[in-house]
């Protein structure tokens, strides 16, 4: 199978004109056969006018994958459905769970889905929700939830299901997503909470294949401490990635620090960056 994929959502935009950049992430993925597949959606400020711009028909989009219940993630739903129809929509049992950011100064600001399920049922979503690793269509798969195995993976600290700052947010419903290409497998990431080395070892524990030809995505790198960003490229280097294509959450810092270690392979996946595999 071969696919196109196209960041439609991005913190950034590239050479298309009159493209819009917002924190956020979404990706078009269009197999040679059959209907496209929309992966997350971004906060909902751009996904639409994006596609737009690049004539992208999102009309023929049927079946949407949320990576986790994040609003720069999930927040485009609504739009998309009450532009587009009905959609079928897979994502993790916990998607709909609160969410919040606490600072170290107490504030707190909610991040989870910005529109509750039956508000959007009502708008013409069909959620088909799981923890499990799956097929959705032919040749794309949801990891399901990504087991924690890796001691310096710790993850965003400032994430709690609760206000009072209680009960830490690993984000247990992070999932990424799986392509089976010619050229071997392709890793959509959403913000890849779970961590880029567990998500890469999970996906080789489903398949029971590890050529990864490319890796596309947040890898929320731009979130954590150095110890983490040494550990995981000591780790990528084993796998050979042809193409490290990340995005959103991984930052500035972390991306300069990834295109010194893999120069032939890093790439900056931003709003309309394409890749044919």
């Amino acid at each position: 199978m071969t696919f196109r994929i196209t960041v439609l959502c991005e913190n950034t935009v590239g050479s298309i004109s009159r493209t819009m950049g917002e924190h956020g992430f979404s990706a078009l993925i269009e197999p040679a056969v059959g209907d496209p597949l929309l992966f997350d959606t971004g906060q909902g400020l751009t996904l639409l006018h994006n596609a737009g711009r690049m004539n992208k028909d999102l009309s023929l989009v049927k079946k949407v994958a949320i990576s986790h219940g994040h609003y720069d993630h999930a927040g485009g739903l609504k739009p998309l459905l009450e532009e587009h129809g009905a959609k079928q929509v897979f994502s993790h049992t916990d998607i709909f769970r609160p969410r919040y950011r606490v600072k170290d100064t107490g504030e707190c600001y909610p991040i989870g889905v910005p529109v509750g399920r039956e508000e959007l049922e009502v708008a013409g979503a069909t959620f088909d929700l799981s923890k499990e690793y799956r097929a959705i269509a032919p040749g794309i798969y949801l990891t399901g939830e990504v087991p924690r195995v890796t001691d310096y993976e710790t993850g965003d600290q400032g994430l709690y299901f609760d206000c009072s700052g209680q009960e830490r947010d690993i984000t247990p419903d992070d999932q990424s997503l799986i392509l089976e290409t010619e050229k071997g497998l392709v890793l959509v990431l959403g913000c890849c909470h779970a961590g880029l080395i567990n998500t890469l070892e999970h996906v080789a524990n489903v398949t029971g294949r590890r050529d990864v030809y490319a890796v596309i995505g947040g890898t929320h790198l731009g979130f954590c401490g150095q110890e983490q960003l040494n550990s995981t490229i000591t780790a990528l280097r084993a796998w050979g990635i042809k193409k490290l294509a990340a995005s959103h959450c991984t930052g500035f810092a972390a991306s300069a620090r990834l295109l010194r270690e893999f120069p032939k392979e890093f790439q900056i996946a931003l709003v309309g960056y394409t890749l044919e595999v």
